[in-house]
């Protein structure tokens, strides 16, 4: 990240020393398997910073997507802190770094917002909040990632949330945005039912609206969003790796977020699995920037 490339131009720190009340930081690199190249979601976190920049001189305007300015009216109270430095395959160093930038976000009081990588940086955020729970995790993903191994491995992209049930401190998921065969066999699907999982179909979030998930939330929880890009249409997000037909359109996401923050307390966000290399025109990266631009107006808004 250049030094000049923050999101919507947020500062690094707070002018009058203040606690922010969301930092923003990305990680290139998780869990890489095995053989695997995973260099192109290295790019998601800059292509998300530099689609926000159209907004950058805007944040006081009213955005119809919050019903007021981005800040509610109040100064610019969030940062960006940059990158942590990641190296592919130095598995386990990426996940302890990860990890503990999380706790230190948490430890200042402020909601941290991780810009990814693959789907495999949510496993060390989720854990960075130890000492912060007990939480909820909303996942919205075309896939549930449940496996319990892959290629060896049981902390790639397709293990965060079999990960998620184990962590003490995490109280219970909701999943949101599941279609077509994905990537789930019955012994996960069964996996997550005896864990307690509430699956939420993308046809059954089309058929009864957002409240079909936020149901399962329980009021005045903490709660941490992990948004696969996939679990969007890619329609609207085609810079995905697993492009799936029928996923959730952007109201229905930015949706999802407002509704979450006034039933319970958003805690953490992550954004994960944007490959650029597969984007079209630019569209996947703005509306990846609309989408944490929407996290934050309700962060902001909380009580």
């Amino acid at each position: 990240m250049t030094a000049s490339l923050r999101f919507l131009g947020l500062p690094d720190r707070l002018a009058d020393g203040s606690t922010p009340r969301a930092v923003i930081f990305s990680a290139a690199h998780g869990t890489t398997y095995p053989g695997k190249d995973s260099s192109g979601y290295a790019l998601a976190a800059d292509a998300i910073r530099a689609a926000s920049q159209d907004d950058a001189t805007l944040v006081e305007h009213w955005d119809f997507d919050l019903g007021g300015s981005l800040f509610d009216g109040k100064p610019v109270c969030c940062t960006d802190a940059g990158d942590i430095a990641t190296i592919m395959h130095d598995n386990a160093a990426n996940r302890a770094r990860i990890e503990a930038r999380t706790r230190e976000i948490l430890a200042l009081g402020a909601v941290p917002i991780l810009l990814g990588g693959d789907d495999s940086v949510p496993i060390p955020f989720l854990a960075g909040f130890a000492d912060h729970g007990p939480v909820w995790v909303l996942q919205i993903d075309a896939h549930i990632d449940w496996r319990d191994e892959l290629l060896g491995e049981r902390y790639g992209y397709s293990n965060p949330m079999r990960r998620a049930s184990e962590m003490p401190h995490v109280a219970g998921m909701v999943q949101v945005g599941m279609r077509s065969v994905g990537s789930a066999r019955l012994a996960e699907i069964e996996a997550a039912r005896r864990y307690g999982s509430r699956f939420v179909t993308a046809r059954e979030l089309h058929a009864h609206g957002v409240e079909a998930a936020l149901r399962h939330i329980p009021e005045g929880a903490r709660v941490v969003v992990t948004l696969d890009c996939d679990g969007l249409d890619p329609s609207i997000m085609p810079g995905v790796a697993a492009r799936t037909p029928g996923g959730l359109t952007y109201t229905q996401a930015i949706d999802l977020i407002a509704g979450l923050g006034k039933r319970a307390r958003i805690a953490g966000f992550d954004l994960v699995e944007f490959y650029p290399p597969a984007d079209i025109d630019g569209l996947t990266a703005e509306t990846a920037s609309r989408l944490i631009v929407n996290a934050i107006g309700a962060i902001v808004r909380q009580r």
